[in-house]
């Protein structure tokens, strides 16, 4: 992608960058390719860990770009994106030998680290979740389970739009991520998390139109599909979402992390300057079917399978 999509001197916050194989660490890449540059935030406990990493050159591999250089991130920041301010954080929280040794790691502290340090972002990604009884159904879900929930996956990127407009410069963007079980069943998604994709993406239209009139800032989300990382695989279920995806998607492939990161860049760009308030799906197709083609049901239909290898490298 070329850097003249971007152009030098954009800034870009990625929200929920803790290893170097999940969404939010290709649309870092992606957007870095494209000539931004990246500051990122980890969850406080994952912190040290993902520092140390960097610095030793674990994720070197990993960090190459296209033309054959690494991305570069300019900082790391502390984040918890569950607390606006400290004087949200619970006691236990503030004593937690996790969090010993980390300053301005709530939403508002981080801003402020943000506009101390840069001044100003012209981009904003929200790429974390949580769901502590994910793997609960609803109905056996807490009001705790279902509120935590809510806060980490979909308040957290109210929260971190509504302290970062002041700093973001106008004509700015947002993306967040969400999945396709904010609109259909998914079996096995559970503890509020549907719910909470889906408060994500109502948001996102409403953000869409208030800081659109505000700031001229877009806000778009994409719903990806599964893919492979340490972060899904607490789910309990990832691979076969992945293998259902494989068989009834009308692309039968595995969704690479990179083809989200794209989708991100180019919603970043001035390509994508009257796109805002919109759902952009990259599933392979998936979210368009209508029903499980792997299904005995459909065992005497001709079902046209995925092409040879052979046939697609001619073409």
């Amino acid at each position: 992608m070329s850097k003249l999509m971007l152009s030098l001197g954009k800034r870009a916050f990625i929200a929920g960058v803790a290893d170097d194989n999940g969404y939010g660490w290709a649309i870092a890449k992606a957007l870095s390719a494209a000539g931004a540059e990246i500051l990122v935030g980890t969850w406080v406990p994952a912190l040290n860990i993902f520092e140390t990493s960097l610095r030793r050159g674990k994720f070197d591999e990993s960090r190459m770009l296209p033309d054959g250089s690494l991305m570069e991130i300019s900082k790391v920041y502390p984040l918890d994106a569950v607390y606006d301010s400290m004087e949200d954080v619970p006691e236990d929280v503030k004593t937690n030998k996790r969090y010993a040794g980390h300053s301005n790691w709530t939403v508002k502290g981080v801003v402020e680290s943000v506009k101390q340090d840069f001044g100003t972002i012209d981009i904003l990604v929200h790429s974390l979740a949580n769901g502590p009884e994910v793997s609960k159904p609803i109905l056996e879900t807490s009001r705790n389970g279902y509120l935590a929930a809510i806060s980490a996956s979909s308040y957290s990127f109210v929260s971190l739009l509504k302290h970062f407009i002041p700093i973001m410069n106008p004509g700015g963007a947002t993306i967040s991520l969400t999945y396709i079980a904010a609109e259909k069943i998914i079996p096995g998604y559970g503890g509020g998390m549907s719910s909470a994709k889906a408060a994500l993406e109502s948001d996102t239209r409403v953000l869409a139109f208030e800081a659109g009139r505000t700031k001229n800032i877009r806000v778009n989300t994409i719903s990806a599909g599964p893919l492979r990382s340490r972060a899904a695989k607490a789910i309990g279920f990832i691979d076969m979402m992945i293998d259902y995806s494989s068989e009834n998607a009308p692309l039968q492939k595995e969704l690479a992390s990179d083809e989200v990161g794209n989708v991100a860049a180019f919603l970043a760009s001035p390509l994508a300057s009257a796109i805002t308030g919109s759902v952009v799906y990259v599933d392979n197709g998936l979210n368009a079917m209508g029903a499980g083609v792997d299904s005995p049901a459909f065992k005497d239909l001709d079902i046209p399978r995925a092409a040879k290898k052979s046939d697609i490298e001619r073409v």
